[in-house]
This record gives structure tokens, sequence and C-alpha cells, in this order.
């Protein structure tokens, strides 16, 4: 499959399947002497967590990252840096009686086409599952960029449909995630 790996000289390579044994990937281009633990990759992957909602898959993972390679005590050591995140709630059975249906608004059809097979369970490797080690990797650009150039990343969501946050300042965006106060709640929309 072509885009298993992305960037140059922060390159990504992923591997793995919605209903494999795994989900992980290879980040190169990660200097020597970076601070970097699981607990710092944990909490981005915690927020993309499926199951944390009603509006999300039920599918109940933990996505428990394991650096496997890479670090020494705490530290990068300027090799490549191996992560594996354990798939621990695939349930391939409840996708038999739709084997040979192409499920809309997925990449069923898509990668059949494209590649002359597909992983009805679930989706495989087009699963939405798969940007787990992309949010990893990204974690991990995101503690580089801080340490080295304390460059920090944040965003906020400032329109949904017509409702607008009219956004005139940074310094709301300095508050952390916990401590905003407003929540979406169930409108006819959501419902």
């Amino acid at each position: 499959m072509a885009g298993n790996t992305i960037g140059q000289l922060f390159r990504v390579t992923t591997f793995g399947e919605s209903h494999g044994l795994a989900l992980g990937c290879i980040v190169d281009g990660v200097p020597p002497g970076i601070p970097l633990t699981e607990a710092d990759l944990q909490h981005d992957l915690d927020r993309r967590r499926p199951g944390t909602s009603r509006y999300t898959t039920q599918r109940r993972e933990p996505d428990q990252v394991k650096i496997l390679s890479g670090v020494f005590e705490g530290v990068t050591t300027g090799t490549s840096i191996g992560l594996l995140i354990e798939n621990t709630d695939q349930r391939s059975q409840d996708y038999g009686a739709i084997k040979d249906v192409f499920r809309p608004g997925h990449a069923d059809y898509t990668y059949e086409q494209k590649y002359g097979l597909r992983d009805y369970r679930g989706g495989g490797r087009s699963s939405a599952r798969e940007t787990a080690m992309r949010v990893a990797a990204g974690a991990i650009a995101k503690k580089f960029l801080a340490e080295k150039f304390g460059i920090v990343i944040r965003g906020c969501l400032t329109q949904m449909g017509d409702i607008r946050w009219p956004l005139k300042t940074g310094s709301r965006l300095n508050r952390t995630r916990s401590s905003v106060p407003i929540r979406i709640k169930s409108t006819p929309l959501m419902s």
C-alpha cells in the first residue's frame, strides 16, 4: 500500500491493521537528547481514544503506547523510535454479515478498486484506528518543537455551523482542555 510513510526530515512509517494484533510506527529524524516518555505520548492518545462518547465508535481500546526503541533512560538516542499499541478489543466476527457489502462513507470500495483486496473487518489499514500511530508520532514532534525551540502547538474550534466564537486574543488558548468550562451538549443535530 502506498502511503505508509510520510515526511522527509521527520519521517513516520506506520504499520498494522484495525483488527490485527497491533498498530505500530517507526519515527526517524528525532535528534538525541530530547526527554521523552510514554506519558508524553499518552496524553494525546487519550484524547483520540475510541469509546469515550456516544458519538464515536464504542470499541474499547486503552491505546497504551509502548516505546520499543530509540529512547534510553527517558531521553531520545537519535536512532529510530519504535512505537507499538496492541489491539485488545477487536471483534472481527461482528463484520461477518457485511463481508461482501461496501459500507457507505467508508473506504471499502475505493480500497478494493485500488489494491484488489480489502480487509472487511473494520477497514484494515483504511480504518480511523490507524490514526493512533500518527497521533503518537505527532506527540513526539510537539515534544521536540517545545524542547528545542520553545514552540507550543495549540488549536481550537472557532465555528461550528452558524455558531461562531469571536476569538480576539490568543490568551484563551493558554487554558488547559480540562479548565475550559464550555462543553458541547446534545443538540437536535447530534441526537
